[in-house]
């Protein structure tokens, strides 16, 4: 017989454990089924290629994450807050890629597509579990799956820290589930035998364990889940309900006892609120010293809270009609304040209707919190970019409305006649509209002259769709077409000192020099510490003939970037021609140490030994050329002339 609970000892948290309803279908089997599926739908991406958005800095000339797994890099993606991000687990995954497949594109999108896929099981599984209801987990974790808005975190490589970071989100409320409910199965036995109670405080304490630790992992992927604590919390008012402690022997429950049950699970997360906020004070450090909230700091709060409050709404739109998606939605400064106000006046109403439902719907309060709460990090109150919104955003934000959409339509079509065949159908038609406009999405990102295109298609006034259209060109070398993309990028946005060192590195190649100095000063001006710039500055200088100035662009662009192994390798052919040989094989050594396969810094470090007369040593870094690029005729006939000075 239970013992009542005394005065001197705290009322335990109860949660009711769902109760698993035999199924007519067998669960793993649908679970398989659904992975099946969503794998099916997204292998298409693992024929796309690399784009230039961000895929460069993240992989392609990232010499840290090209080289491999290693004790250097691995040490190298926790220290450094490179592309203005800490996110170190990130890091090793691509490492591993390139471990795996070199740079061959489609090993880097099978890992994104398989940890969506593993994603779409991790709800499924969660959700039945938390709530016992089959088919409406399932239905939540096809939509999730199958959904168009989650294209771009699947289908584009650098955001591999989106579908990362939420399979260890997944995993964290997962364990906290298994956590909360054994220690409710552990309190509903009132005073169980000693060894029963010690085997439930065992499980509790690794389940509870297991969720802080995939929590700092997921935090290391991504600082999107600063807000997982007050998920957490979330999960305790709905479908745990953990705030629901019985009620005390003189009657209902005291106000004294509810802020005790609310204190007790605030003190329960304390350890990762601590992570959290460790997780916040680094992030703002280093976006900081990257220059990503350089940007936002320019844009009054008003206009920030106009854009986070349209933005809210606007996301809501793309979830229930999910077409024209665009890889970047340009800010608009300043909003007309009717949209504002009713967009505004759009989440205030449905807040108030949610909380008056809380008692007989509280899944329509949680989905619209989860919505809500996981988008605040960012949602642009804190401005990182120039982007008004991204699709990647809405990845997890996306589950709330799902569960509280799949789940209120249930609820209230209980009263209709039909009501299951009518949902079926609803729902298949749901599900097939998405997985047409997914499919559809998935080519998009086939490379990146398709991608901008298509940007270019259904946003207006797209500056970096164009500015990054201009580079897909420039690499095809359709210059005069680049050259046009980058004129338009520089009329939309001014100041983007990145579309001048386009239009001033297209410029240069076409041999229009003088206009090209121009861009490219213009860039400097405007981003002094862009030791690209500094670096073609002075190539299209050397060109002119004015060869000093150039030695000391290439000097700057070195000082601001010391692993610029293309800077090192002119500043040392500036300096060989101005007879200064030995700084120049210095600068020669430190590119091929940099990049043991540039064939031009082995060539040109022959050339500088050999008027050193190292003779021998010269030889070998000809021979080294060579078997770096066999059709390297510089390399060829430079060998042969140093063969023939050895007799």
């Amino acid at each position: 017989m239970r013992r009542p609970a005394t005065k001197s000892e705290p009322t335990p948290t109860m949660v009711p454990v769902p109760v698993m309803a035999r199924a007519r279908f067998p669960v793993w089997p649908m679970a398989v089924m659904l992975v099946l599926v969503t794998t099916a739908l997204y292998w298409p991406a693992t024929r796309c290629d690399f784009v230039n958005y961000d895929d460069d800095h993240y992989v392609i000339e990232n010499t840290h994450v090209t080289s491999g797994l290693s004790l250097e890099n691995v040490r190298w993606a926790f220290r450094n807050s490179y592309a203005a991000n800490w996110h170190p687990i990130t890091w090793v995954s691509h490492m591993m890629d390139c471990q795996l497949f070199g740079l061959k594109p489609w090993g880097h999108h099978l890992t994104s597509v398989l940890l969506h896929a593993i994603n779409t099981f991790l709800v499924f599984l969660w959700l039945r579990r938390l709530t016992g209801a089959l088919w409406r987990s399932l239905m939540v974790a096809a939509l999730f799956g199958l959904h168009p808005l989650h294209a771009e975190s699947v289908a584009w490589v650098a955001e591999r820290k989106d579908v990362l970071s939420t399979c260890f989100g997944l995993l964290t409320l997962l364990f906290y589930a298994r956590y909360a409910q054994r220690r409710s199965q552990g309190a509903d036995h009132g005073s169980p035998a000693a060894s029963s109670k010690l085997d439930v405080q065992s499980s509790s304490a690794i389940n509870y364990s297991l969720s802080l630790f995939f929590f700092a992992l997921g935090l290391m992927s991504k600082a999107m889940l600063v807000t997982w604590p007050f998920v957490m919390l979330l999960l305790d008012y709905w479908p745990l309900h953990r705030f629901e402690a019985p009620a005390s022997n003189s009657g209902p429950r005291k106000l004294s006892e509810q802020l005790s049950t609310i204190g007790r699970l605030m003190r329960e997360k304390i350890p990762f609120f601590v992570l959290v906020v460790m997780a916040s004070i680094v992030t703002f450090v280093v976006q900081k010293h990257g220059g990503a909230l350089t940007t936002g700091e320019n844009l009054p709060l008003g206009a920030r809270s106009g854009n986070a409050l349209i933005s809210y709404c606007r996301y809501l739109g793309k979830l229930f009609w999910p077409v024209d998606l665009a890889v970047f939605y340009p800010r608009i400064e300043q909003w007309p304040l009717e949209k504002v106000l009713l967009a505004g006046g759009l989440i205030l109403g449905v807040s108030v209707l949610f909380v008056a439902l809380r008692q007989r719907r509280p899944f329509l309060l949680f989905g619209w919190l989860w919505y809500c709460g996981t988008l605040v990090p960012v949602i642009g109150l804190v401005q990182i970019g120039a982007h008004a919104m991204a699709d990647r955003y809405i990845y997890i934000p996306s589950l709330g409305v799902m569960i509280l959409a799949i789940w209120g339509v249930c609820e209230l079509a209980r009263r209709w006649r039909h009501h299951m065949i009518a949902l079926s159908v609803a729902g298949l038609a749901a599900l097939v509209l998405c997985l047409t406009l997914t499919w559809q999405q998935i080519g998009y990102w086939k490379d990146s002259e398709t991608l901008f295109r298509h940007a270019l298609e259904v946003t207006e006034n797209n500056y970096l769709a164009h500015n990054n259209l201009g580079n897909a060109l420039l690499d095809k070398g359709q210059n005069d077409a680049a050259i046009g993309q980058f004129r338009e990028t520089i009329r939309l946005k001014p100041d983007d000192a990145k579309a001048h060192y386009n239009l001033g590195t297209a410029l240069n190649a076409k041999g229009q020099t003088d206009e090209a100095i121009g861009q490219l000063q213009a860039t400097i001006y405007l981003r002094p510490d862009y030791a690209e710039a500094h670096n073609n500055l002075g190539i299209a200088l050397e060109k002119k003939g004015q060869n000093d100035e150039a030695i000391r662009q290439f000097q700057e662009a070195v000082r601001l970037k010391p692993d610029n192994v293309e800077a090192h390798n002119n500043l040392g052919s500036a300096l060989g021609v101005k007879g200064q040989t030995g700084e120049a094989i210095r600068q020669f050594q430190e590119a091929v140490h940099l990049r043991p396969d540039y064939a031009e810094a082995h060539n040109n470090l022959g050339i500088a030994l050999e008027k050193k007369g190292q003779i021998d040593e010269a030889i070998r870094q000809f021979q080294e050329a060579i078997r770096l690029k066999p059709d390297e005729a510089k390399a060829r006939n430079n060998l042969r002339n140093a063969l023939l000075k050895k007799g």
